[in-house]
């Protein structure tokens, strides 16, 4: 590629024209012992997947990154990156432009889904994560439309380096913050950016359909639904409908 993003300091950049995952190919970087922030960028991808295993579309002219972090935390702890992520692609949506995120890690701009977070991680012996591939596909100049998806597509504009570089440099203070702040200032953030609480919402989980009220998280980014029932811790599960 003959783009060069700027990247923070000590933060390097893998740039490649093809490749079947971002996130495999980061993956293998890190059990080679590549450090924290590095970032594998493809022009496109063969074989992208989102959460689920489902094929994510990956044609050239948008953004297909992933990166090494190394949190030095627990396996609990590291989910909390999800919402980490979130919140920098968040921070890179064009002033102007109506951004929501969507529990547990999607981003939604006007309405249409702009990008979908992957995290995929690696549990030494004992608990403690030994990397994380934050994988973080942003739609930059087209917006796919496929039958199975949800939600329509949207797209930020602009070019897909200068959104590499912006989301790269909000990854970093993100990152900071969480380790310096802890969760609970993610979790200030994230929901200042979610549905308003109170919303009525549906939420998958399996072959069973929940509805209920968003209530918002939990101390540990569980997802709180109070329904007809009672109110519903849930850690797994898929947003659906009416909370867009």
């Amino acid at each position: 590629m003959s783009l060069s993003p700027v990247l923070p300091d000590g933060w390097t950049l893998v740039a490649l024209d093809s490749v079947g995952s971002t996130n495999d190919e980061a993956a293998r970087l890190a059990e080679a012992g590549g450090s924290e922030g590095t970032i594998v960028w493809a022009r496109e991808q063969t074989g992208g997947r989102g959460r689920r295993g489902r094929n994510w579309a990956s044609p050239p002219g948008n953004l297909y990154s992933s990166t090494i972090l190394r949190p030095a935390c627990d396996a609990a702890r590291a989910t909390e990156l999800g919402f980490v992520a979130a919140l920098a692609v968040a921070d890179i949506v064009p002033a102007g432009r109506k951004v929501r995120v969507k529990w547990p890690n999607d981003v939604m701009v006007d309405g249409g889904k702009v990008a979908g977070i992957l995290l995929e991680s690696s549990i030494a012996q004992g608990g403690l994560v030994e990397h994380v591939i934050a994988g973080i596909g942003v739609n930059v100049s087209i917006a796919p439309q496929l039958p199975e998806m949800r939600y329509p597509g949207a797209a930020l504009g602009g070019s897909v380096g200068t959104a590499l570089e912006l989301l790269a440099q909000s990854l970093a203070r993100r990152l900071s913050e969480w380790r310096h702040d802890g969760f609970g200032a993610v979790r200030e953030a994230w929901l200042a950016k979610a549905g308003p609480l109170g919303a009525d919402v549906d939420v998958r989980l399996g072959e069973e359909l929940v509805s209920g009220c968003f209530a918002g998280l939990d101390r540990e980014g569980a997802l709180l639904l109070d329904t007809a029932a009672g109110r519903r811790r849930i850690v797994s599960g898929e947003l659906l409908g009416r909370a867009a």
